[in-house]
């Protein structure tokens, strides 16, 4: 069976949100909004997913071969992001202000697992019955959440505290998916209800 991470678009209402809050502060402080664009050298696609409160960007990029690698810029400069022996590591998905950054990779097998890159060096996350997932968020305390295939090709959310994980599940999904999560533990997904419909969610731990 081939099973795929499912995502929400980045390329609907959000960008058209953001916008309007860029345009409203523009008004405020009587400037223009200013736009970079952001290129991997040598990269025939550039995508960037977050930014930290310190402005940390992550993303996504494909080389010359399109082999999909993950990259963090940092004050102008790249660090490109490989899980070692990967496939290919297509998305650092979340960054936060410490620098710790969370995505998934895919194996030689073209089996996705999730990652963790803090201080230089890689951990896999593969929750328990994890046969295919990634890892989409994390706060400033290192709590990190994403979704995961079960043997089943069901998906679950999950969220890892403190070396333990949690399976978020709300009643009667047949999907779910778990993409951020703030320093209040408040946890943002979306999952497919018993109506066959996707929905969004928001998980109040406090």
């Amino acid at each position: 069976m081939e099973m795929k991470i499912k995502r929400v678009s980045r390329s609907g209402i959000l960008p058209l949100l953001a916008l309007n809050l860029l345009l409203s502060v523009s008004r405020a402080d009587n400037k223009e909004p200013t736009f970079t664009t952001i290129d991997v050298p040598g990269a025939t696609d550039t995508f960037a997913f977050e930014i930290n409160s310190v402005g940390e960007i992550v993303g996504g990029y494909v080389d010359a071969n399109g082999v999909e690698h993950s990259y963090l810029l940092s004050k102008g400069s790249f660090t490109f992001i490989d899980f070692p022996g990967a496939a290919s590591t297509p998305e650092a998905a979340a960054i936060n202000p410490a620098g710790e950054i969370v995505g998934f990779y895919f194996d030689v097998n073209d089996v996705a697992h999730g990652f963790l890159f803090s201080q230089g060096s890689f951990t896999t996350i593969d929750p328990p019955g994890s046969f295919f997932g990634g890892a989409f968020g994390i706060n400033p305390a290192g709590e990190i959440v994403g979704g995961y295939f079960d043997a089943n090709g069901v998906q679950h959310g999950y969220l890892l505290s403190e070396g333990s994980f949690t399976t978020i599940d709300p009643l009667g999904a047949s999907f779910t998916g778990a993409f951020a999560i703030n320093p209040g533990e408040d946890i943002v997904g979306l999952y497919t209800g018993e109506d066959g419909h996707n929905h969004g969610f928001l998980l109040s731990r406090k």
